[in-house]
């Protein structure tokens, strides 16, 4: 068991590899750095991400520009009305010379799967994702074949336009990691995409880093020493999703129908941990729950008729539990 010095020093010499990994991306995405470390975070937690915001803000460049860097598979899935569940785990092709049925994969076997408008697909083909992002295998026919390591799903939702799509229910929604919400760019940001994009194509990224370092950075973030008063806090903040009125938050209690499940409490600490990795360090601070809890607890927080009547959304009471929790 080491120390925390020795720690310290051992998660830093594992974590060598992040600063130039981020470095290869910048070459290529413009500001968009919390994502890209949202996306490592879910690569090292085994997670996935619901992303959301406008088009046109490199979500998909981003994605395959971080696949890249850490030479793994990408494969882009676009949702649509008219997708079949065959369309995205593969199907049984009967081979006449053989005389049998064999399998033929969907795109869904690839480290990392970019879900791409996953509310303008109907249910039956939103639900064929949840044995992928759960068990982490397809079942073509009788037959159940495991997917790729490390694999992650980034299922993106546009904002806008509504008309003919079919939102996500909760319990979809709770199985993944992340919630991330993307903006537009700072002005200086834009001006240097405009600078990119209008001259010659940047180079493509070299990898930085192989799916397996990924794999065993995994059991560094495993290590991460979480003290008990950050685990009594991070259930403080849970439990003021569930019963606000306990903790000091009356009136929140006609605003939230149904408060964060275990998977939030699970998220909020695994999440933190490979984030204090990110970062070089062998332990986790109350400032990486408080960073980390909007995008965990976003979309797991279902708030009442009456907090949609007043125009409240999840991040405003999320904003109001951090506020009233005391930091230890």
């Amino acid at each position: 068991m080491r120390n925390l010095l020795e720690l310290n020093e051992y998660v830093s010499r594992e974590a060598a590899f992040v600063k130039p990994l981020l470095a290869e991306t910048a070459k290529v995405v413009v500001g968009q750095e919390r994502f890209i470390q949202r996306i490592l975070l879910a690569l090292l937690t085994n997670g996935h991400l619901l992303v959301e915001g406008v088009p046109g803000l490199a979500k998909t460049l981003t994605i395959r520009t971080l696949a890249a860097t850490l030479d793994a598979s990408f494969r882009r899935i676009q949702f649509t009305p008219d997708l079949l569940p065959a369309d995205i785990t593969g199907t049984l092709i009967y081979q006449q010379a053989s005389g049998q049925f064999e399998p033929r994969f969907g795109p869904i076997f690839a480290n990392l799967i970019l879900a791409d408008e996953i509310n303008r697909a109907p249910a039956k083909v939103q639900s064929a994702l949840l044995e992928c992002m759960e068990e982490r295998q397809v079942t073509i026919g009788e037959v159940s074949y495991p997917l790729d390591d490390p694999f992650v799903v980034l299922a993106t939702q546009n904002p806008i336009e509504q008309e003919g799509t079919y939102p996500l229910p909760e319990a979809q929604l709770d199985r993944f990691l992340f919630k991330v919400v993307i903006g537009y760019l700072k002005r200086d940001e834009e001006r240097l995409v405009l600078e990119r994009m209008s001259g010659p194509r940047p180079a493509p990224p070299r990898p930085v880093l192989k799916p397996e370092a990924l794999i065993k950075a995994r059991q560094v973030v495993e290590e991460i020493y979480v003290d008990d008063k950050i685990k009594e806090y991070v259930l403080d903040i849970i439990e003021a999703t569930r019963k606000p009125a306990e903790m000091g938050l009356r009136r929140l209690e006609n605003l939230i129908e149904f408060g964060a499940s275990p998977r939030a409490t699970l998220a909020l600490v695994r999440t933190a941990k490979a984030l204090a990795f990110l970062e070089g360090r062998g332990f986790v601070t109350p400032d990486d729950i408080k960073a980390l809890a909007p995008d965990v607890l976003r979309h797991r927080i279902i708030l009442s008729f009456e907090a949609q009547t007043q125009a409240i959304n999840s991040a405003q009471i999320i904003g109001q539990i951090l506020k009233q929790i005391a930091v230890p």
